[in-house]
């Protein structure tokens, strides 16, 4: 049977209803590519959105408005410029490994203005499984911001957890919360520091399987159709409160990193399919090729994608990843086999706990094995079982190498990356036509590199600049 993917008019039409049309059917403008390219009349995105009376509040005051079958959106929380360079100079030191970037500096790197930060809640259409989900996700702003500013879609990137996500950034209501490593989404907070303290509004998606509304689902983790609707849903949600609001986007810019950069790749190829202008993408520590991505992954040989027999061996957290990976794609494309076809015996019982709780007790620490250890013996150079087959060619297929892109994209790679070795970097590079850019960070690690993308300059980057600087330039 042949999927269709969800059009971006789903708020407009109902969920429902745009399922049922096929895309070359569809009469008169679609919603979302209105929204996206410019400012919707007030009256249609009221109605589409579920945002009419009840949520007038919106702008007036800090009520939650509760629409029906629709987006609705938090209380704002404000947090000051001070508390935000105070949080990323703590934090800073996490991010900095192997301190290839100097501490911190609130004078070259300080938020300009105080932000405002709101919990994102809409529904998403799963073209997989054809399920309705609630979604949630986070819209940051420049707090007292009037009239127009440019708007970043931030994809963040693996979690290895179900609630580590963009929106739970509004526990910063609590004045003495403290977001900390591995409980907090600290990539995030730091985009926001550098991005929204500067004059971007920002939009994110928690992802499906992930958040407040997760109920037990799981993750879509390199499940293509599935992270793009999501993706386009959250965004003009936070389009739509943005206009409630009174606010307006002039240019889109993308932002995403490790998992979030694959996502950034695919959705900015969906955005240029249906004519939807970005003016710039940033990427960093981007996977590409998936097949050869987690060929590496699981090689018993460190070094194996680079030149350099030293490169740093595949960190024992790859591990999990994988059995995210295999339980995402058992799930969404109903490989039910899979984790018995692709995973060793011994290891089995720990996978499926894993992959059901998430849970890094000291029972999995003890049990879990090197990524090398995991599959079944001959996974990537025979066939093992149909199963597997189908597994892999799902993942060649949902590769993100080969695109012409409109619009520049550029890839923020490390030298020194243990997850990603700059071999696997290149390809893009050569075959994505003049808009695609490459950076390298000199001794990065995967979170250095993140970290550089933002925070770095100079030698490090080869004199590349910030996304920051990057996107304001592209403007």
């Amino acid at each position: 049977m042949k999927r269709r993917m969800i059009g971006l008019d789903t708020l407009v039409a109902g969920p429902e209803e745009a399922l049922a049309r096929p895309m070359a059917k569809l009469t008169g403008p679609e919603f979302g590519s209105a929204a996206l390219a410019g400012r919707p009349s007030r009256r249609r995105l009221l109605a589409s959105a579920g945002l009419g009376a009840a949520a007038v509040s919106f702008s007036a005051g800090p009520a939650i408005a509760q629409p029906r079958d629709g987006a609705s959106l938090g209380r704002p929380v404000r947090v000051s410029k001070d508390r935000l360079d105070a949080l990323a100079a703590k934090l800073h030191a996490v991010f900095n490994e192997h301190n290839i970037l100097p501490p911190f500096s609130a004078e070259k790197h300080g938020a300009r203005v105080d932000v405002e930060l709101r919990r994102l809640t809409t529904y998403t259409r799963v073209p997989e499984t054809v399920e309705r989900v609630k979604v949630s996700g986070l819209l940051a702003l420049p707090a007292d911001h009037k009239g127009a500013l440019p708007v970043v879609s931030w994809q963040h990137g693996t979690i290895l957890s179900f609630d580590q996500v963009p929106s739970n950034l509004v526990r910063l209501a609590d004045p003495n919360y403290e977001p900390r490593d591995n409980v907090d989404s600290i990539e995030t907070l730091f985009n926001v520091q550098r991005l929204v303290g500067n004059g971007f509004a920002l939009i994110a998606a928690d992802y499906l399987g992930k958040g407040p509304y997760r109920q037990g689902r799981g993750e879509a983790y390199a499940v293509k159709d599935a992270t793009v609707q999501c993706c386009l849903d959250v965004l003009n949600a936070g389009l739509l409160a943005l206009d409630h609001l009174g606010l307006r986007k002039t240019e889109l810019f993308l932002n995403g990193w490790s998992q979030g950069a694959l996502n950034t790749q695919w959705l900015g190829q969906e955005l240029q399919r249906r004519r939807v202008a970005v003016a710039a993408s940033a990427t960093q520590s981007p996977f590409n090729n998936l097949a050869d991505s987690m060929r590496y992954w699981v090689s018993a040989e460190p070094g194996s994608a680079s030149t350099d027999s030293t490169y740093p061996k595949q960190p024992i957290w790859i591990t999990p990843c994988v059995i995210v990976l295999l339980g995402s794609y058992r799930q969404y494309y109903r490989l039910g086999d899979l984790f018995k076809t692709a995973i060793k015996p011994q290891h089995l019982a720990l996978a499926e706990k894993y992959w059901a709780d998430y849970s890094m007790d000291e029972t999995f620490s003890k049990s879990v094995p090197q990524p090398s250890d995991l599959l079944v013996d001959g996974f990537f150079e025979r066939f093992t079982h149909e199963t597997n087959s189908r597994f892999l060619r799902r993942l060649a297929g949902n590769s993100s190498t080969y695109w012409d892109y409109d619009a520049p994209m550029r890839f923020y790679y490390g030298l020194l990356d243990e997850a990603l070795p700059p071999s696997l970097v290149k390809m893009p590079l050569a075959a994505d036509g003049r808009f695609a850019q490459g950076t390298a960070v000199t001794g990065a690690s995967h979170r250095g590199t993140f970290l550089a993308s933002l925070y770095g300059g100079g030698d490090v980057m080869g004199g590349a600049s910030t996304v920051l600087d990057f996107f304001k330039t592209s403007s």
